[in-house]
């Protein structure tokens, strides 16, 4: 998908629940299955290591903080979300969001990926979805709740105020009731003003404290006068404490992070699918408005039954839904007839009736101005240049190579930032010009930094910036051993290049880049 293409990511992935689920027999999602259990020998591929660890060190430091304090396979799951939450956070538009739905099994870890990818300062809210009332476990207190982690791309994000029902506490303050039955409760006309004029004027005989003034215009007070929306005192006059806010009226209680009000799926409740880890759809309806307005294209990348599909739909959002399940179409249709979504003589319901536009094939980018991308059209690719050999070594194969390059001393590799020579698995590959300035990951944007140097270095300096700085903080030990490291690395890039020397996959040390 083309990039800043997508207003909201609503989505329900794996859990890594270390179990397999399938749908229930004859139903409407039947034969649908999936298995939660990761491996990191299985479910992990080299590549995607790779690009981690040149592009994103501290996503991969999150990543293998979860293989160390939990398992390797929750490093997996770790591993499969990021390379996707990388992408997802590529079409999102600068004013849009994701929710990501867990529980406790992994939600503390992702979320320190989430904040790797998105930034810290990116996180909005980690909401708790009651979905039952009461679980018998023993030894521990019942799990009846799962978290829905919730970030924006930038701080300037869609937010459309959302509400919850009244518990009792709130309805009670609903106490009085006119004469035809209708419940309202006596809210402030007036606001705190100790510093200001603002308000301070004399209406109807009744004047604010000297800390305080109305909180409305003249004109809206007048209004709510005249339609009876004002109590008054035994003489008469406004009460300031006299609003009336009807209950048939009132929208409900601010929405919070922890919703009790919304149930997890009957048995006989219509929507059911039959879809082992399936999600109500006022849980999806509530992101979706919250989060996104009418128009706006809504994407969920693990869709199952669709439940995000049709609650987009149902709120008037153009949508896309991605799934690895052949019979993904055939539930989006039934629930989109089940909704009466499909009708042909329904303007939104002719989009699904046979056109709904589903592919089997990777969808191709564009990028060349139509970001929107209504029904999702596949283009043409842009053509590339063809890669060379010397561009394609991989990462451990650049390793081996600087490391026999800046090897002066046998057993030593010398660090091209200070001059010191040290063992090689206190080396770390870094980039000479940043990534964050648009450096390359071959050969030729490659060098070997003492740790020490690469901290500095970070992705903030460039190679002359570490340099300078290195000399100022005493740090440097032998300026011209340092730019011998350098031109060594250098040679070693060009002989590859230009004498077409591709070497083979060579095993060498785990070195930790981090920047």
């Amino acid at each position: 998908m083309n990039s800043e293409s997508v207003d909201l990511i609503a989505t329900d992935p794996p859990f890594n629940k270390n179990k397999d689920f399938h749908a229930t027999p004859d139903s409407l999602a039947g034969g649908a299955k999936f298995q939660d259990r990761w491996s990191w020998e299985r479910d992990v591929q080299q590549d995607w290591v790779d690009q981690i660890t040149d592009d994103h060190p501290r996503l991969m430091e999150a990543i293998e903080s979860a293989r160390y304090a939990h398992t390797d396979g929750m490093g997996a799951f770790m591993c499969f979300m990021a390379v996707r939450l990388l992408e997802m956070r590529r079409i999102l538009r600068p004013t849009g969001s994701i929710y990501l739905h867990c529980d406790p099994t992994a939600s503390h870890y992702l979320k320190a990926v989430m904040d790797a990818i998105f930034g810290w300062k990116q996180f909005r809210n980690e909401i708790t979805w009651q979905r039952s009332e009461s679980h018998n476990t023993a030894n521990r207190y019942g799990n009846v709740a799962d978290i829905i982690l919730f970030y924006s791309k930038t701080p300037k994000f869609i937010w459309n105020q959302q509400y919850q029902p009244y518990g009792e506490q709130q309805l009670s303050r609903f106490r009085q009731a006119e004469a035809g039955g209708r419940r309202y409760k006596l809210d402030d006309l007036t606001a705190p003003r100790p510093d200001s004029g603002s308000g301070k004027f004399e209406w109807r005989g009744t004047m604010p404290g000297a800390s305080r003034g109305w909180g409305y215009t003249l004109d809206q007070l007048e209004e709510w006068w005249a339609e009876g929306r004002i109590q008054t005192k035994r003489d008469g006059t406004p009460r300031m404490d006299g609003l009336k806010t009807y209950l048939d009226e009132a929208p409900g209680k601010p929405a919070v992070n922890i919703w009790t009000d919304i149930s997890r799926i009957a048995n006989t409740a219509s929507e059911r699918t039959g879809y082992p880890t399936q999600k109500p759809l006022a849980l999806c309806e509530r992101m979706i408005l919250a989060s996104s307005n009418p128009g706006d294209m809504v994407l969920d990348p693990f869709c199952g039954c669709a439940t995000t599909c049709v609650a987009a739909e149902r709120q008037g959002r153009q949508w896309a839904g991605i799934d690895i399940w052949d019979n993904a179409r055939a539930v989006v249709l039934d629930r989109m007839a089940r909704e009466r979504l499909v009708v042909e003589d329904e303007d939104r319901g002719d989009l699904f009736a046979e056109k709904l536009h589903f592919t089997g094939e990777v969808p191709v980018r564009t990028d060349d101005g139509e970001t929107a991308a209504p029904f999702l059209r596949v283009a043409e690719r842009r053509k590339r240049p063809p890669l060379e050999g010397w561009q394609k070594l991989s990462r451990a194969e650049i390793v081996q190579e600087l490391i026999d390059a800046q090897s002066v001393t046998d057993g030593l590799v010398l660090c091209a930032g200070c001059g010191r020579e040290l063992e090689a698995p206190f080396m770390e590959l870094d980039h000479i010009v940043p990534r964050s300035d648009r450096g390359e990951n071959d050969i030729s944007n490659r060098i070997l930094l003492c740790r020490p140097c690469n901290g500095r270095k970070s992705a903030r300096l460039t190679m002359k910036g570490l340099l300078a700085e290195n000399r100022k903080a005493g740090w440097m030990q032998d300026p011209k051993r340092a730019e011998r490291a350098r031109d060594l690395a250098h040679e070693r890039y060009e002989d590859i290049r230009y004498n077409r020397r591709w070497p083979a996959t060579q095993a060498a040390p785990d070195l930790f880049d981090r920047n």
